[in-house]
Parts: structure tokens; C-alpha cells; sequence
């Protein structure tokens, strides 16, 4: 694309490139939802050892729940005897990324940070949780696991077997309408800010800015941001093309999505003020680590990131068909998920 495209063709790009993509995460996403129970997740969980950090930063990686969502997710958890350690653990790596995200880097911008991005995610969620674990195993207020008769009704509920075919319906419902109305609202306002950079930052903009005090501005703007990882992938790869190294742009992948002031206030009442601290502390050291690694390997291995797709769409005049479907798809589901979430709950109030 050039810079004088309209800025609608822009976002246009954005949908052609990521829809297939974003389909394809929510397809597996509903399939991790169907096949891994949060039963397993507890069990991995709830043995107060350091090998429950490792299993919640694993498990995590992959979940399809946005920041919004994981926040109930770990409560459970923790009322269902999850240690601190991992309970941080999870509360970084969940909505740091996902089967979706991954899906959305791979489609923007390119294969090393489809592969780095997970790997980060898994390490600050391990450096967060061992943290909790040696130094903050009893912070937090203490929770207690419920056995009143909505327990009961829940168990009595989740002792009913479903089928196949009722579990992965189910699933896919989850993914595509429950899971998408948590994100509608952040992703359409990600592909929007993303095209919105593409077409009017200039294209060298980020050459001039000192490299190292980019990286840390990025946690001043990532860590109070209320984005999903999903959200934050169409920023992140337009902010590349006007040259910011890839290093940087993977601070914002990560700080956004894993911390914001709403889930720190929240995540404080069940890990404790130090508990908090510990987590903002492994996020902030992991993405340092990761920025300045990231780009030492694109600059000795990967040359640059041109790789970053949307930017040799530009005079590609043919689309496959299942692009535009999925684009399509996309746009109708988003737009009946913001009517569902936004819209109508205002109408009502009126």
C-alpha cells in the first residue's frame, strides 16, 4: 500500500489479510474450549508447587479468553485451590495471547513473531508466578471454595454428560459469540487505529526516535491500556511499517493485553498489593528482555521485517474468495456482537 490510498481501502487490507485468520483462531479456539476442561486446568493447578506455575503459564498460552474475561476464569481457579503462583501465571500468559492472536500475528506480520510472541508470553507468566510463589504465597485476601446449593446445581450440571456434537456446538458458540462479544469492541477499534496509522504516520516516522526510550515509552501507554492481544496485532504491525523495530512493537503486544488498570485493581483484592507489583515486575523485565532479543535477531537473521504482510498487498488485484467470505463473516459477526453488547443495552436504559 502507499501512502496516499484512502485510509478506508487501508482498513479494507487489514480485513482481506486477518478475517481467514481471525476465523481460523476462533475455529481452534472453540477447540481447546471443547477439549481442554477447566476441570484438568484446576487439577494442574491446585497442588501448591512450582510445577503449577509451569502448567498455568502452558495452559494459558492458548485459552481463548481476552483480559476481561480471565479475570472471573482465575478467580475460580483460586477459590478452587489454585496456588498465587499459579494464578499469576495464568492471569499474564491468558490474555498476553491466545489461538486467535497467534493466528493474527502470523497473518499482519510475519513467522519469528508468531513463534517469539507465545514464547514471551510463557516466560513472563512463568518469571511472574515463580515470583508469587517464593514471595508472595499467601498474599491476597483468602478465598474459600463454595458448597451452597448453586455449587451443588453447578455440579449437578456439569455431571450430565454431553455428546460430541453438543460439547463442540457448545464450544463454537462460546468462541464465535461469547468469547468475540469480550473483544468486539477493542478489535474493531484495533484494525481501525491500525489502519488510521497506516495512512497517516509517515513512513519512516519511528527511524528518527531514540530506540531504547521508544521501548520503555511503550510501557507508559501499554500497561494502562485496556486492549485484547487480538486488539493490540493490527496496531503493532502498522507501527512496524512506519519503522518501529519489531523489538518495541512486541512491548506493546505484551504489556497491553496483560496488564490494565481495571484488572490490576481487581487482580490486587486476590493477590495482594505485592502480588500485583510481583506481576508488573515479570511482564516489564521479560518484555525488555524479549525487545532488545527480538531485535538482535532480526537485525543479524531476519534483515527486516518487510515481512510485515499488509504492506506488499498493495496492487495484489485478486483476492481468493475465501478471503472475502471470511471477511465478510468477520464484519457480520462483529457488527451483531457490538449490537448485542453496545447497542441494544444503551436502548434499554433509556
Amino acid at each position: 500500500m502507499e501512502q496516499g490510498l484512502p485510509i478506508i481501502e487501508a482498513l479494507h487490507g487489514f480485513l482481506l489479510l486477518s478475517a481467514p485468520y481471525l476465523v481460523l483462531g476462533f475455529t481452534v479456539s472453540a477447540l481447546v474450549h471443547c477439549f481442554l476442561p477447566m476441570s484438568l486446568v484446576k487439577r494442574l493447578m491446585g497442588r501448591n508447587r512450582l510445577g503449577d506455575v509451569t502448567w498455568a503459564s502452558i495452559v494459558g498460552v492458548p485459552l481463548p479468553l481476552c483480559s476481561c474475561s480471565v479475570i472471573p476464569t482465575a478467580v475460580t481457579l483460586k477459590k478452587a485451590g489454585a496456588s498465587n503462583g499459579g494464578v499469576a501465571s495464568f492471569l499474564i500468559s491468558t490474555p498476553e495471547t491466545g489461538v486467535d492472536s497467534i493466528s493474527l500475528t502470523y497473518a499482519l506480520i510475519d513467522l519469528p513473531m508468531t513463534i517469539i510472541r507465545p514464547i514471551a508470553a510463557f516466560c513472563s507468566a512463568w518469571v511472574g508466578g515463580a515470583l508469587n510463589f517464593f514471595f508472595n504465597a499467601d498474599g491476597g485476601e483468602p478465598v474459600k471454595d463454595e458448597s451452597s446449593c448453586c455449587h451443588s446445581k453447578k455440579s449437578h450440571e456439569s455431571a450430565v454428560t454431553l455428546s460430541l456434537g453438543q460439547r463442540l456446538k457448545q464450544s463454537f458458540r462460546y468462541s464465535f459469540f461469547d468469547l468475540l462479544d469480550d473483544m468486539a469492541g477493542a478489535l474493531s477499534l484495533g484494525l481501525i487505529l491500525g489502519a488510521m496509522i497506516f495512512y497517516f504516520v509517515p513512513g519512516d516516522f519511528f527511524h528518527h526516535l531514540d530506540g531504547a526510550m521508544l521501548k520503555f515509552a511503550m510501557f507508559f501507554v501499554g500497561i494502562p491500556l485496556y486492549i485484547c492481544a487480538s486488539a493490540t496485532t493490527p496496531i503493532a504491525a502498522s507501527l512496524i511499517l512506519k519503522g518501529m523495530s519489531p523489538g518495541t512493537a512486541l512491548v506493546l503486544l505484551m504489556v497491553g493485553p496483560a496488564t490494565n488498570i481495571s484488572n490490576l485493581i481487581i487482580i490486587r483484592q486476590y493477590l495482594g498489593t505485592k502480588g500485583v507489583l510481583l506481576n508488573l515486575l515479570a511482564v516489564v523485565m521479560v518484555a525488555l528482555a524479549f525487545s532488545f532479543g527480538m531485535d538482535w535477531l532480526y537485525f543479524h537473521y531476519f534483515n527486516e521485517v518487510s515481512a510485515v504482510k499488509l504492506g506488499h498487498q498493495h496492487g495484489a488485484e485478486h483476492h481468493a474468495w475465501w478471503e472475502y467470505l471470511s471477511a465478510w463473516l468477520m464484519v457480520v459477526l462483529i457488527l451483531l456482537s457490538l449490537l448485542r453488547t453496545k447497542v441494544i443495552p444503551r436502548i434499554k436504559k433509556k
